[in-house]
């Protein structure tokens, strides 16, 4: 096992920090820095720099679109967009639907959703949660039943991430109540602009509006939306979450919030504090072995070995890191930690130091919400039966 980077990789990573710092709105840039509110704007609008370059579809093959790269060249331009102050590419559809639909989509929906999904353009959300199923999502109630050449769905999802700026979802929805629960679910795009759709924003504590409600009713979807076999929808939400728990684990993100924490706690004047330090430097050392194990499974891919199945556990381990880094973060800063007033911080009440650094970005409302990474994607409980199971035997 080979983890150095080649020299043509460390080539490409070079090519890669140049575009980026040459193309990176220095704007976006700070706010992700500092934990600054994103605005969709923001969002998509790297986004559809990046699908200008071609590198919004960045896991894509070349038939497809796609650069074709390699995992390896994958991992380096994630690095390197996180380092730089990039906003996270909102997966939903390039990281998450695009190869569903690619590995089970027909020629037609290939042709007729990609090109949208590549160059930013289309809006995608994520229609998998109800309430009363999340980690046990088998148990999907919103029915769409088939009448001639459409579907008729009915029914609620919720906790919908950016959902109030969906233009299309792709939706888990229950076609059949014999046998398995898991037997009886199709996997629908729905345009989420048809009458019928009712998006309702959940206000967080922070007051942002990052999650929301979605209901359906009498929404008519046309047949030929419908990706694969009817009823082999849990195969197809299989291979897309696969996706998403990989996504989740976000180690480059860590590594720049771990930089971010030891500027914190500088200026909190809690650096020199041994026991503060020790928290750190055991955060700084699981960074360095979830990156050594993406880098290991990196490795097998590129020697063609059959890497382990440890999305799950990638999965759960970075998004306990994250939790780690949020709570150190507002220890960090102490009461300080806490406001979060919208109107006061557009008035500058937090200020800035000298460089630009922002006071206290709001340090607690991101401590906050990150309790929510355990949970989405598959409970980190019910990850951890599953790597008993798939890696351990």
């Amino acid at each position: 096992m080979d983890l150095a980077f080649t020299p043509e990789e460390q080539s490409f990573r070079e090519e890669v920090r140049t575009w980026v710092q040459a193309n990176l709105p220095k704007d976006i840039a700070h706010k992700v820095h500092h934990a600054l509110r994103l605005t969709r704007s923001d969002m998509q609008g790297w986004a559809k720099i990046l699908g200008k370059k071609g590198w919004l579809a960045f896991g894509w093959p070349k038939e497809f679109g796609g650069p074709g790269w390699t995992a390896v060249q994958k991992h380096l331009f994630e690095e390197e967009c996180a380092l730089a102050g990039a906003p996270r590419i909102v997966p939903f559809g390039p990281v998450m639907v695009a190869p569903v639909i690619m590995a089970f989509g027909n020629a037609e929906q290939q042709k007729r959703f990609l090109p949208g999904i590549a160059s930013g353009e289309v809006w995608w959300s994520q229609g998998y949660s109800e309430p009363g199923s999340g980690s046990d999502l088998a148990s999907v109630k919103t029915r769409a039943e088939r009448v001639g050449n459409k579907y008729i769905v009915n029914g609620q999802k919720t906790w919908t991430t950016l959902g109030q700026y969906g233009d299309w979802m792709f939706n888990l929805v229950r076609t059949s109540t014999e046998g398995k629960p898991q037997t009886g679910i199709s996997f629908l795009l729905l345009d989420m602009k048809s009458p019928g759709v009712t998006v309702r924003p959940i206000k967080l504590l922070d007051g942002e509006c990052e999650v929301n409600e979605v209901f359906f009713d009498n929404v008519e979807v046309p047949a030929e939306n419908l990706v694969g076999e009817e009823n082999k929808g849990w195969t197809y939400a299989k291979h897309l979450l696969s996706h998403e728990r990989t996504n989740i684990a976000d180690v480059n993100r860590s590594k720049r919030e771990l930089e971010r924490l030891k500027r914190i706690a500088k200026r909190e004047g809690v650096w020199d504090e041994q026991r503060f330090r020790d928290q750190i430097a055991l955060l700084e050392v699981d960074i360095v072995a979830l990156e050594m194990l993406v880098l290991r499974v990196l490795s097998a891919e590129k020697s063609g070995k059959n890497s382990l199945d440890i999305a799950g556990l990638l999965k759960i381990k970075g998004s306990e890191i994250q939790q780690r880094y949020s709570e150190l973060m507002m220890l960090a800063a102490g009461p300080f930690a806490l406001p979060f007033i919208e109107e006061a911080m557009q008035a500058g009440w937090q200020g800035d130091f000298p460089g630009g650094e922002v006071a206290n970005a709001p340090l607690a409302s991101t401590y906050f919400n990150l309790r929510k990474t355990t949970i989405y994607g598959g409970s980190n409980e019910v990850q951890r039966n599953i790597v008993a199971q798939t890696v351990l035997g």
